[in-house]
């Protein structure tokens, strides 16, 4: 089970989770996609810790219990700014330990900015499915007068038709 924090950010409260290790041999940061919140990656974290790794990530600005308009990024380097602090938070208390972050989705472009502005203090950057040049799914959204409940299609999510119900009936998507 998660550890849950908080941390002022540079549009008000980000929530983070931490998935703490006994020793661990790594710190691994996850990015979460559009709509999402760092919950959704329980799954994730448990295999990456199983793999020595403390494990954390924050519910970007505008998701799951962070403040700001939801699903609402008016500047990403906002969301930067925020990721950065949740980092320089966890990695202080795991010292001299490498530093790995893990992007998916929307996440994916937040970790290859964050690597472009911090790469220095990262050891490895994976990412999954980024988000990077032209996503119309995203531009379409913007052209609607609001954007709807569920804007994506959570049977796009994935080929387990259990993924996209999750999805669709979890409070903070």
């Amino acid at each position: 089970m998660p550890e849950h924090h908080t941390l002022k950010g540079s549009e008000g409260q980000i929530a983070y989770a931490v998935w703490p290790h006994q020793d661990p041999a790594r710190v691994v940061i996850l990015a979460h996609g559009y709509g999402e919140h760092i919950g959704r990656y329980e799954h994730v974290a448990a295999a990456l810790g199983a793999r020595g790794a403390v494990v954390a990530g924050p519910d970007h600005l505008g998701h799951g219990r962070s403040d700001g308009e939801r699903v609402l990024v008016a500047d990403y380097e906002h969301v930067i700014d925020d990721l950065h602090a949740v980092v320089g938070a966890v990695a202080a208390d795991h010292p001299g330990l490498p530093v790995v972050l893990v992007g998916h989705s929307m996440g994916g472009l937040i970790a290859a900015r964050y690597a472009q502005r911090h790469g220095d203090g990262l050891a490895a950057l994976v990412l999954s499915g980024p988000v990077l040049g032209s996503w119309t799914q995203a531009t379409d959204l913007l052209a609607l007068d609001e954007i709807p409940d569920v804007p994506l299609d959570p049977g796009t999510l994935s080929r387990d038709p259990d993924v996209g119900a999750a999805y669709a009936a979890d409070e903070l998507v």
